[in-house]
């Protein structure tokens, strides 16, 4: 019989904390600005300089600490990680390591159903280790120098916040849902913008296999800087199978760093992975223990925004939203926020109908045009008429849509563009009784074979007629109204 394997896959996620100055030192934190022009004496490691430690930095950890029910640490120390790199001019990084400022904490994710896979959705709770403070390193740019390299110490000294889990994920689809759940929440917090592209959010993964049931971890290699969801996903489909198919094949996996290609899809060994005794970790003694009072904490607290899990209780409750609704609605504050906007202008009562307008046509659009939220055309104001003119039965649903497609393209900013809309193309709905009462005659006579097939037991033919009386419409037919009266006619 083959064996089963089980994967094993722990996270490591650097997120770039929002500060306008570095870690250590009050350089500009600002990406994109030339090589080099944003690294003071500190950053470059001039002799005779010393680090200071940037508040908004620990302020942003203890509001991520608060967010995940973890210990925030009373005294914690600063290490120095020594290793030598180009782009690392002190020959060391600062870090923190025996005592980080964040401990433990959790995180519930939402696993996506996977029809190929016969998987329903499912959620699940991954446990934290901890996340810790320390500097990032500069940029080595191997592109345009002839040969050489270039070094970017811009980079150099900008504050992040490494966030560590347990190995308790099984599968890549349950690394992809912690992933995004921990981008949503540092962007939704405010710590980190999440931009994936400019390195302020990566991952580092770490993978291996084991037979089901078998207690003892395997052998585990990290794949370095994943910096998309997509990326993320590839790289730790093909290491579980490349890890299998060298057991299956008498080989043995061998603890290491590993780079992914994405042009090949596939990883390739960087370098023999180090253990923490390689790092010669030792207390920095430029800088005094981080000493974080009760005071302090509740002062962090009482700035906190509702978090996503209680907010999405909230519209649960307020709402009358399903749970995934809620949990698709408060996918980032910018959704949620307008959300609220839209249900302000439209009700309570039109709530449900908004979930779904936001999840379905304002996403669409949105993916469609490669925009956030924060830039939609469309007025949260603008979308409750729409939504409040279904409601009342002025327009239909169809109607509806073409509309919303008018105001998002005229980019109007004016908040009755639904009802201007209506009235100058005469969208208004048709539910005068006698007068679709003779459009369906019109339709009944012109479909005669249709309504033999009806009559004879098939129910396809009745929507068919359905169909043909929207058309003779224009779609602006009530269509409660022509399905009772069709009913009616057909006896």
């Amino acid at each position: 019989m083959a064996t089963q394997w089980e994967v094993v896959i722990g996270l490591e996620t650097h997120a770039q904390l929002s500060t306008v100055s570095k870690i250590f030192s009050g350089a500009s934190t600002q990406f994109g600005a030339e090589p080099n022009t944003q690294a003071c004496p500190v950053d470059l490691a001039l002799p005779g300089v010393l680090p200071v430690l940037n508040r908004g930095a620990v302020e942003r950890a203890i509001r991520f600490g608060l967010a995940i029910g973890s210990t925030i640490a009373p005294r914690s120390i600063f290490a120095r990680k020594n290793y030598f790199y180009p782009d690392l001019p002190k020959g060391y990084q600062i870090s923190q390591y025996e005592i980080p400022v964040v401990q433990g904490g959790q995180i519930t994710i939402q696993v996506p159903a996977n029809e190929k896979a016969g998987k329903e959705a499912y959620e699940k709770t991954v446990n934290l280790t901890r996340a810790h403070l320390e500097e990032d390193a500069g940029k080595s740019l191997h592109e345009d120098f002839a040969g050489m390299t270039g070094i970017d110490l811009n980079r150099a000294g900008t504050p992040l916040l490494e966030i560590v889990t347990e190995p308790e994920m099984r599968s890549a689809a349950e690394a992809v849902a912690y992933a995004k759940a921990l981008h949503g929440l540092v962007v939704w917090l405010g710590i980190c913008d999440g931009n994936m592209q400019e390195g302020s959010f990566r991952c580092d993964a770490n993978v291996s296999v084991r037979p089901v049931g078998q207690e003892k971890f395997g052998t585990r290699a990290e794949i370095k800087n994943l910096n998309s969801f997509r990326f993320l996903e590839e790289a730790i489909n093909y290491e579980v199978r490349r890890q299998i198919e060298l057991i299956e094949d008498g080989g043995e996996v061998v603890q290491e760093t590993r780079l992914y290609d994405p042009d090949k899809r596939e990883t390739r060994s960087m370098r023999s992975k180090e253990d923490a005794h390689d790092y010669r970790y030792f207390p920095d003694p430029d800088l005094m223990p981080l000493v974080i009072g009760q005071d302090w904490i509740e002062r962090v607290q009482s700035g906190m925004p509702e978090l996503p899990a209680a907010m999405q209780q909230r519209f649960a409750d307020e709402y009358g939203v399903s749970a995934y609704d809620a949990g698709v609605l408060t996918s980032s504050k910018a959704m949620a926020a307008y959300f609220e906007a839209v249900v302000a202008k439209a009700g309570t009562a039109n709530a449900k109908i908004a979930a779904n307008w936001l999840m379905g046509d304002v996403s669409s659009q949105l993916n469609r045009d490669g925009i956030e939220i924060d830039a939609i055309p469309v007025s949260a104001a603008q979308l409750a008429l729409v939504l409040q003119r279904i409601a009342d039965g002025t327009i239909s649903n169809k109607i509806a849509k073409e509309i919303f497609a008018t105001i998002w393209d005229e980019k109007a900013d004016d908040e009755g563009a639904a009802d201007r809309i209506i009235d100058a193309k005469g969208l208004k709905q048709i539910s005068d009784t006698g007068a679709l009462e003779a459009i369906i005659d019109e339709v009944l006579a012109a479909n005669a074979k249709s309504v033999e097939e009806f009559r004879a037991g098939k129910e396809k033919a009745f929507n068919a007629l359905i169909g043909q009386a929207m058309k003779a419409t224009k779609g602006k037919a009530n269509p409660q109204q022509v399905n009772e009266l069709l009913k009616k006619k057909l006896g």
